[in-house]
């Protein structure tokens, strides 16, 4: 009967939630420094790459990952080539990313090639025309992820998300596109100083530490607080029987 009445008083409900509450938290501290890793790898990644000099652009593209990685390259008529305005913000001021591909034949399929910043207070535009003048170009390499869900459509020429599909699409471009973006690192178009060329900087915030710190501490927590309502639970003993008198043994 003892058995029975301590099975029945122990907190087994309280027990398998804190059970499960606590491997969730145990799992995401796992997951925050499995984060951590890789956010270590990517910025040893990008900090090797900036120290290399630009490559020619079939090694670059033939390497398994080449994000961050210089190129020096060749675009036949880039200075006066069509182009997609994305809306943008530069050191604080509003304006607009020009958006131009590059079809080098010996590439092996068009990448789109970033000139550069112009900002709201320019009206003007580099002129658009066919050519075929080479122009010479060093580049920083970085992968362009597909637009998220809440990015505003394109209207006409103007865009609000990068979308390497979309955007070769209005430039007329034929074939595969690179999934990767050419950030332009020299000018286009150096008779013109409105347009800045530029790659955004290659600054990663690594805080998974502090993230895993917290998600283990606080599955110590809840340790903590289990182990005090159980303490604080009152006796597992079973009640006294209605004919047991305190203080006197019940005689056999």
């Amino acid at each position: 009967m003892t058995t029975e009445a301590t099975r029945a008083r122990f907190p087994w409900g309280l027990t398998i939630a804190c059970a499960l509450a606590f491997a969730l938290l145990c799992a995401l501290g796992v997951w925050q420094v499995q984060r951590m890793q890789w956010k270590q790898g990517l910025i040893a990644q990008a900090e090797t790459a900036a120290g290399l000099l630009p490559e020619a652009p079939a090694y670059v593209f033939g390497a398994a990952d080449p994000e961050f990685s210089g190129v020096a390259l060749i675009c036949p008529g880039l200075a006066s080539a069509p182009f997609v305005e994305l809306q943008s913000i530069k050191e604080g001021q509003a304006g607009v990313r020009l958006i131009s591909a590059c079809r080098h034949p010996g590439y092996g399929q068009t990448v789109l090639v970033d000139r550069g910043f112009v900002a709201d207070t320019v009206s003007a535009r580099p002129p658009v025309a066919v050519s075929d003048e080479p122009v010479q170009l060093v580049a920083e390499v970085r992968a362009t992820p597909a637009p998220g869900p809440m990015a505003l459509a394109p209207e006409g020429r103007r865009f609000f998300a990068r979308d390497n599909v979309a955007m070769a699409r209005v430039l007329g471009v034929e074939g595969p596109t690179a999934p990767w973006t050419l950030f332009a690192l020299t000018s286009s178009n150096p008779e013109w100083q409105a347009l800045r060329p530029s790659a955004p900087p290659a600054a990663f915030s690594n805080n998974h530490l502090g993230y895993a710190l917290t998600w283990f501490g606080l599955a110590l927590a809840l340790v903590g607080f289990y182990i005090a309502l159980l303490r604080r639970k009152p006796s597992l003993r079973p009640p006294r029987s209605a004919n047991e008198t305190p203080g006197k043994k019940e005689k056999p």
